[in-house]
């Protein structure tokens, strides 16, 4: 019977160490360019679900090697206890945000009539995807983000259209694809940690008094994206409204 619970002990060290090497493993394999961001995302959930398990087990151990012969055991017991309890609260502060933002991950300033990808719909990668963006996640959207709309300027659409352009390039976008004529842009923004691709696209269209630009920011993977579409369409605006700022502060 010592033995065996020795061995809880033990296993629980053991789940700790591999939960930690599950976590570091996976975003270390991506950054290499050894597997895609969605396989290395869950290798990293896995190591979450490890540390969990650590966790669990770890504090059974403490209880079986409480006294007696058994405490020979107690220093691995709390190897698994306080790795697994670090594990799940880093993952715990990563994943709390995540409560406040609705479970979708196709952003647009305008829901009634969102831009379409084109460039994006031929992308390997988007292979078997539907791009069009879901209309069950337009009433989703209006809660979620409600300061979340078209971007008016008083530009004539060539000069909205190149500022946009030089916008989309400040903020490291990769643009795919840009046609002045039409007031089309599109790109794509890589996550820095999981390698995450996204697909945007930006239209300029002309109003009576200048252009209206709209923005919309897709994720290739995952239900939700933790307001990561919407914020980076309120930095494109930003950035785009400090440009006009500028523009006009030197004269320009």
């Amino acid at each position: 019977m010592t033995e065996k619970r020795s061995s809880v002990a033990r296993f629980s060290a053991f789940l700790g160490g591999a939960a930690l090497a599950a976590l570091l493993l996976g975003p270390l394999a991506i950054q290499g360019g050894v597997v895609s961001g969605f396989v290395g995302f869950r290798v990293f959930g896995i190591g979450a679900l490890l540390g969990v398990l650590a966790l669990v087990m770890g504090v059974i151990a403490l209880f079986a090697t409480r006294r007696g012969p058994r405490r020979a055991a107690r220093g691995q017991a709390w190897t698994g206890t306080l790795i697994g309890l670090g594990v799940v609260v880093a993952i715990a502060v990563l994943a709390g945000p995540s409560r406040d933002y609705p479970i979708i991950n196709d952003i647009t300033t305008d829901v009634g009539d969102p831009p379409k990808f084109e460039v994006a719909e031929s992308d390997p990668s988007n292979r078997g995807r539907d791009l069009a963006y879901p209309a069950e996640f337009a009433a989703v959207q209006r809660k979620g983000y409600p300061d979340l709309r078209p971007i008016a300027v008083t530009d004539p659409p060539e000069v909205a259209f190149q500022r946009a352009l030089t916008t989309a390039s400040a903020l490291g976008w990769t643009v795919t694809a840009s046609d002045a004529s039409r007031g089309r842009i599109e790109a794509t923004e890589t996550t820095e940690v999981f390698r995450f691709v996204d697909d945007i696209v930006v239209r300029i269209r002309p109003t009576p008094t200048g252009s209206l630009i709209d923005v919309r920011s897709k994720s290739r993977d995952g239900r939700g994206d933790m307001g990561a579409n919407a914020q980076r369409i309120r930095t494109f605006s930003a950035s785009l409204t400090e440009s006009d700022l500028s523009a006009v502060s030197t004269g320009r």
